[in-house]
């Protein structure tokens, strides 16, 4: 199966690094043009840059919004009026002792995890629909299903996404549009490594005895027992915003290793 996004342009939030980034640079390689977007200006020029010099014929440019804000949306829609895939991949995670989140904390991971992609979806669903084409994906997590009692505001957040996401999906009856979440279990993101060399250095372990730690002690469950790559979750996120997955909508779909016990 080729995938071939071109004639199309892709908006991804938080692609400046990370899993936004990978999928960012999957969606050039298949021809879409991508908008890489990041808090600031600067670093978000310098993420088109590198998807234009490792993908040969990439469209890409950047565009500094932060999307946690309402105004930071606003920005980033007058930049790119249109969009026909908007990957809402924007997110935060912090472990925190539920005794020692503050109402701030709860707000903020609301305002960064799940407005930043309500806000851009009501600014171009409506265009998507009335071209009778598009595609939202929503990056979630396992942890929507299995709330890590490490950073349940976190969890939270995922879950909100879920709803969001399948609500969305309703309104799309009988178009050409779709939209769906993917949930990624522990990925080694930049974000990830900084976190789990954190806990290497704490405990006096090599960072791959720490991240295999993690793993077990965790996510126990793990049916591959180790940290998914950014480019493995970025694989499933281009497929679901091909042409080939067009009869995949309102789904919640998992790339999380096997961690979520259930059938369905």
């Amino acid at each position: 199966m080729k995938i071939d996004l071109s004639g199309t342009t892709a908006v991804v939030t938080g692609s400046t690094g990370g899993i936004g980034f990978a999928i960012a640079k999957g969606l050039a390689s298949a021809g879409a043009s991508v908008v890489v977007n990041g808090r600031g200006q600067e670093k978000a020029d310098a993420a088109a840059a590198a998807i234009i010099k490792a993908v040969p014929g990439a469209s890409a440019r950047g565009v500094g919004a932060d999307v946690s804000t309402a105004d930071g949306c606003a920005k980033l829609v007058a930049t790119v009026s249109s969009a026909d895939i908007l990957i809402n991949n924007a997110g935060i995670f912090e472990p925190k002792a539920f005794f020692d989140i503050p109402d701030a904390d709860w707000m903020r991971f609301f305002e960064v995890n799940v407005m930043s992609g309500v806000r851009l979806s009501r600014a171009y669903m409506s265009g998507m629909l009335k071209r009778n084409w598009g595609r939202i994906v929503f990056i979630s997590s396992e942890s929507a299903l299995n709330i890590p009692s490490e950073m349940i505001h976190y969890g939270m957040s995922k879950t909100a996404q879920l709803a969001v996401s399948r609500g969305l999906a309703e309104l799309t009856k009988g178009t050409g549009v779709t939209v769906n979440s993917v949930l990624p279990g522990p990925t080694m993101s930049e974000g990830v490594e900084v976190f789990v060399k954190d806990l290497a250095k704490q405990n006096g372990q090599s960072v791959e005895e720490a991240a295999s730690q993690f793993v077990k002690q965790h996510r126990g469950t793990s049916l591959i027992q180790r940290f998914a790559t950014v480019d493995e979750i970025a694989n499933m996120v281009v497929y679901v915003s091909s042409r080939e997955a067009a009869v995949t909508n309102g789904a919640a779909l998992r790339a999380e290793g096997g961690i979520i016990q259930t059938i369905a």
